[in-house]
């Protein structure tokens, strides 16, 4: 190759090369100059928040938190990805989010196979009544009536809290047909979706969170099986920070739950305005949305210091929270065993930012730290006629709750089932119980019922002393050997005749 030709040829690459880089250089110029010659040249970051289109996260998407984040020197922005949390998880884990929502049983199943890309920096609200069961009413009158259903279809959102309202009933009340992956499931694209399967009849039931809830109710012809306003820290929502951009950007982290806060406080302040805000943002009238904010328990910077995260308190109520759904997703086999690295469920919270806001400034409102707990509400007496009068909400996992042999004298192993038993009924605070006796087929009916009401009086009593349960909350029911437990196929005798003696807790509720 001659001189020239290899001049050309350099030539030739060093003008590639050159018109390669004008191509990247030329828009970051550009870019740069847009901010340099106007307001954005303050601008400190941008950061997105991954969302669904839950109403409890409105006010961290409002836009006038958008508006003061502004002011902030920040651009904020949510990301809808209609619940795809496994999709969520992975933006964080490779740092396309630094903020994200979930629940604590979306952030432990979807979590888990990404490594926990992100802490728990707040709990933002608490569901109670944003997420429930429904279903038309000439199919499924309750959960017990759902237990017996064949072939029943459940529309819900997969991964998401609606799956675990499902899976929380599939274990807390022994419900089969909701377990497994069976022709049951009916996987949809979000709330809305799952709706719109149930009002065009493909499914008996759904599981929906709100707008979507009220939109569903709306229909007389729709039942609540059971709604979460009726449970407590069953589906708790909490603000993940992706680790790295809390690592690298501390100050962001805090000008984000500051102004978050501000704008809850100022929409607690004057929920007016956010009754006509979330009004315009679902297109529901006015009386809806009053039942639609109704669902949901915003936490305030306050509770989240005293109550959820104990930064200020020896109260943890995440941590009590993230271990009992962790053994509910253990007992319905999403896990063999707790998802968290040394069972260690500090391992995803960081509090040192509440903890930070809360001491360096007062927002105002909130609740005082925890007084009774759930289990010790207190109750109305009722007549007879009064408790036949409720309707039957479902009963919960059949309690094979052992006595001294001919006794209502509760054994050791009885009373450890109790105590399993009243962790799943601190759940639902609102519920009256019914206490049902059952004994074996054997021996005389008379002598059968009376034993099986001395052993649910005992039952009564124990609850009574040790959880401090109103008895004004407890009726006592000794139904002997009169109806007795279906015969399981191939199950021997002796089998049968172990499960037959047994306690039922039966969850009640004023009808409505």
């Amino acid at each position: 190759m001659n001189v020239h030709a290899k001049f050309a040829l350099v030539v030739l690459v060093l003008g590639a090369i050159a018109i390669g880089v004008a191509r990247y250089v030329w828009p970051l110029w550009q870019e740069q100059m847009q901010r340099d010659t106007s307001d954005a040249k303050d601008t400190k970051g941008r950061m997105v928040i991954g969302v669904d289109n839950w109403i409890g996260y409105f006010p961290l998407c409002s836009g006038d938190m958008k508006k003061r984040m502004r002011s902030a020197g920040y651009v904020l922005v949510c990301e809808d990805d209609k619940a795809d949390y496994a999709s969520r998880m992975q933006k964080l884990r490779d740092d396309k989010l630094q903020f994200a929502v979930a629940t604590v049983d979306a952030y432990l199943l979807n979590g888990a196979p990404k490594g926990f890309p992100a802490t728990i920096i707040a709990v933002i609200d608490e569901s109670k009544g944003g997420d429930a069961i429904v279903a038309w009413k000439d199919k499924v009158a309750n959960l017990d009536a759902l237990k017996k259903m064949q072939g029943v279809r459940v529309a819900f959102t997969p991964n998401s809290p609606s799956e675990h309202l499902l899976r929380t009933m599939a274990v807390h009340f022994d419900v089969p047909a909701l377990r497994g992956k069976g022709v049951w499931r009916v996987e949809a694209d979000g709330s809305s979706e799952a709706l719109k399967k149930l009002l065009a009849r493909q499914v008996d039931v759904a599981a929906v969170w709100e707008p979507d809830v009220t939109r569903a109710l709306a229909n007389n012809s729709i039942v609540k099986l059971l709604g979460t306003e009726d449970t407590r820290r069953l589906i708790v929502d909490i603000l993940l920070v992706g680790r790295s951009y809390s690592t690298q950007h501390p100050e962001a982290v805090n000008a984000l739950l500051t102004t978050y806060f501000q704008v809850a406080k100022d929409y607690r302040e004057n929920p007016q305005r956010l009754e006509k805000e979330v009004a315009a943002e679902t297109k529901l009238p006015a009386d809806s949305v009053k039942r639609l904010l109704e669902g949901v328990a915003w936490a305030s910077l306050s509770d989240n210091a005293q109550v959820w995260l104990g930064a200020t308190s020896g109260t943890d109520a995440l941590v009590d929270t993230i271990q009992s759904t962790a053994r509910t997703l253990v007992d319905a086999g999403e896990f063999k065993a707790h998802p968290l690295p040394d069972q260690d469920p500090f391992r995803i919270i960081s509090r040192q930012f509440i903890s930070k806001l809360y001491v360096g400034a007062v927002t105002g409102g909130g609740t005082t730290p925890a007084g009774p707990t759930s289990l010790e509400r207190k109750f109305a007496a009722l007549t007879d006629t009064g408790w036949q009068a409720l309707k039957e909400v479902g009963t919960l996992k059949a309690l094979p709750v052992s006595f001294q042999s001919g006794t209502a004298e509760l054994s050791h192993e009885g009373k450890l089932e109790l105590d399993r038993a009243m962790e799943t009924l601190s759940h639902y605070p609102n519920f009256r119980v019914v206490i049902k006796g059952h004994t074996g087929l054997r021996g005389d009916p008379a002598e059968n019922q009376l034993l099986s009401q001395e052993r649910a009086e005992s039952v009564a009593r124990y609850l009574s002393v040790t959880y401090n349960l109103d008895l004004n909350r407890l009726r006592v029911v000794g139904l002997g050997s009169t109806l007795p437990l279906p015969q399981l196929p191939g199950e021997s005798e002796r089998a049968y005749g172990y499960r037959l003696p047994r306690v039922e807790l039966s969850l009640v509720a004023e009808a409505i």
